[in-house]
């Protein structure tokens, strides 16, 4: 699925599933942009969560920019909340499609919010700044955080760039802060005790970032 909705559970489904059990009511509209990934978490839903051929996040082939931009626009605009760009890869592994994409968004439906769920790893694949490719074209970014050291983050994540990927992704959520309005991190609530989690709120504080603690999935 190119673009896609969740219900209950967190389970992914066409929007016009979406509809037939929601039919009232605003949604979120998720943009799955790829599989590639420059981690591979321990908790990953990618490497721990068979799904549905009808309903898998799982792109065969790599879509075209007119095969989003046409799923984009087959949307019920109406019922849709927040444009959230995700899905099972990195979306910033295809940062020129996805930054088309939001302006294509902002273009055609300027009112609706935009918000990227990503690593904060882009400025290592790219080797520069990306953070101010958002800029006008993104309302929120939501940075994977995940721990409270470089060594727990390696641990978790097997980042490719190593343990100075830490570093680097909190480089790029105060970086971003001059881009787009909204900068959140996040950490995973099972995955870590409430001392960690603790102390995450206290890096987040010191760099006046905001920390957003995000519910398990195990469905």
């Amino acid at each position: 699925m190119l673009v896609y909705a969740t219900h209950a559970g967190g389970k992914y489904m066409t929007l016009a599933d979406s509809l037939r059990l929601q039919p009232e009511g605003k949604r979120n509209l998720y943009v799955n942009i790829t599989n590639a990934c420059n981690c591979a978490c321990t908790f990953c839903l990618r490497n721990m969560k068979e799904m549905a051929e009808e309903s898998s996040l799982w792109l065969k082939e790599k879509p075209t920019l007119p095969e989003f931009k046409a799923a984009l626009d087959s949307v019920p605009w109406d019922y849709i909340k927040e444009v959230v760009f995700c899905g099972f890869g990195e979306p910033t592994m295809e940062l020129a499609t996805l930054v088309e994409l939001l302006h294509y968004v902002k273009k055609t439906h300027p009112d609706l919010p935009t918000r990227l769920n990503t690593n904060g790893l882009g400025n290592l694949e790219y080797g520069r700044d990306i953070a101010a490719d958002f800029a006008g074209i993104l309302d929120t970014v939501s940075i994977s955080l995940n721990a409270s050291n470089a060594e727990r983050y390696y641990e978790l994540t097997r980042a490719k760039y190593g343990i100075k990927s830490y570093e680097a992704m909190l480089d790029f959520a105060e970086r971003s802060k001059q881009y787009v309005p909204n900068v959140v991190l996040t950490i995973v609530d099972k995955v870590e005790g409430p001392e960690e989690i603790a102390r995450c709120r206290e890096i987040c504080a010191e760099r006046g970032l905001t920390l957003r603690v995000r519910e398990y999935e195990d469905s």
